[in-house]
Order: structure tokens, then sequence, then C-alpha cells
């Protein structure tokens, strides 16, 4: 498991031209913890270290501690914004979390083995991801790094559901708490497009073979009734 700890300063200034300044002037930028009984504050951190921390995936997934500065909290991320064509963070949302108190999050599934899916290296099919991560539900403490799916059993046709996951005990889907109809797919492994025209071509030439088959008859009958 991997400690994540970011340290944060107190911001006074609000507002679009604030936080351009925030981001020009000290390479730095707007953020907001909420949530919990305390009310929503807002603060500011260093883009380097906030960006470094963003570019490992479990970060999205832990609970962090939140250093503001001459106090701590532990918090999740929700939200990034980031600009739409240049590599900059423009604001980050983090949520409060209290350890006896459930948290609804997101968790990346890990897809293992699909290289050596049977339905790939057998069938010569191809993987279909529905989504790549998960909405849970469980204590702070409860939190996983991550889901894996595993492909390694898994035939052309067959599909993954939510309910298929292997999610560990304390922690639930959102998605299945509203009932089987959410037992939404996850993957599935999909014939390749070219053997399925191949098998509608083949399909199609029997039937068209078969068509003619029935109009040789028809005229033979024909023909045959025209003698009599």
């Amino acid at each position: 498991m991997v400690d994540f700890v970011l340290n944060a300063k107190d911001r006074n200034e609000v507002g679009k031209g604030a936080s351009r300044r925030l981001r020009r002037l000290s390479q730095e930028i707007p953020a907001i913890v909420y949530g919990g009984k305390n009310a929503a504050q807002k603060i500011s951190l260093t883009h380097k270290e906030i960006s470094l921390a963003l570019s490992n995936e479990a970060f999205y997934s832990h609970i962090l501690t939140l250093n503001i500065d001459d106090k701590s909290e532990d918090v999740i991320l929700k939200d990034v914004q980031r600009h739409p064509a240049k590599p900059i963070i423009l604001h980050v949302d983090f949520l409060r979390v209290d350890k006896t108190q459930k948290l609804t999050t997101r968790v990346p599934l890990h897809f293992i083995n699909e290289e050596t899916c049977v339905g790939v290296k057998v069938g010569g099919g191809i993987i279909a991801r529905s989504m790549n991560d998960l909405e849970i539900e469980c204590l702070p403490g409860d939190l996983p790094e991550y889901i894996e799916v595993d492909m390694l059993d898994i035939d052309i046709g067959h599909i993954i559901h939510i309910s298929d996951l292997p999610i560990p005990t304390g922690v639930e889907s959102v998605a299945l708490q509203h009932g089987e109809g959410h037992d939404l797919p996850v993957v599935t492994v999909n014939q390749r497009k070219e053997e399925v025209e191949e098998e509608v071509d083949t399909i199609e030439t029997d039937a068209d073979t078969e068509a003619d088959a029935d109009s040789d008859a028809q005229d033979a009958d024909d023909k045959a009734g025209d003698e009599d």
C-alpha cells in the first residue's frame, strides 16, 4: 500500500482572476475540501506535487492525507478538472472521510490474463470492455486499490457482469444495490468482425443455393403438370 501525503495552504482569494494568478505566478492550483461536519475549505496545492500524484493510478482509490497549514485531514479525491488542450490541472476536489462512515467512490478494474484468454488465444476473438472502473460503497478501511477481472477462461460470447467480479468483503457495488436489473456487463469476448461477415456470407450463399434448388424443383413440377 502507498501512503499519499499532500501539502496544501488555506486560500482566501477566490474567483477566476485569483485562480489564474495562482496558477501563473505561484505554480499552484486551487482546490476545495468538503464533506463531514466541517464547512468547505478552499485551499491551494503546488501543481508539480498534485501532477506527480495523479500519475499514479492508486492515488484515485486511496485514502489521502492532506496537510493544510498546521492540521491534517483524511480525504479521497472526488474530481479533477484539466485544461482541454494543455497538460495543466485547473482545479481539484477532495472529500473528507470518516473512518466510521461508509463512503462512495470509484475503483479501477485491472484486467488480467488478456493475452492468454481462451476466447482470444484459441478462438481468435477480441476483448471488448464496457467499463474500466466500478462505483463502490465501503468503509474507508475496506477501500480496495483495484478489483481484478480474470480473463483466462473467458470464451467467445461469454459476458462478465458486475455480479461475477471478486468484490472484496465489506465492499458493495452501488449498481447492484439497485437490483438485478442493474447487473451491467463489464467485459466480453467478441468474434472478430471479418469472421462474422464470413459466416453471414456463408449463410446467405447456402440460403441462395436452397432457394435455387426449390425453384428448380417447382419448375420441374410445373413442367410435369403441363405434360399431364
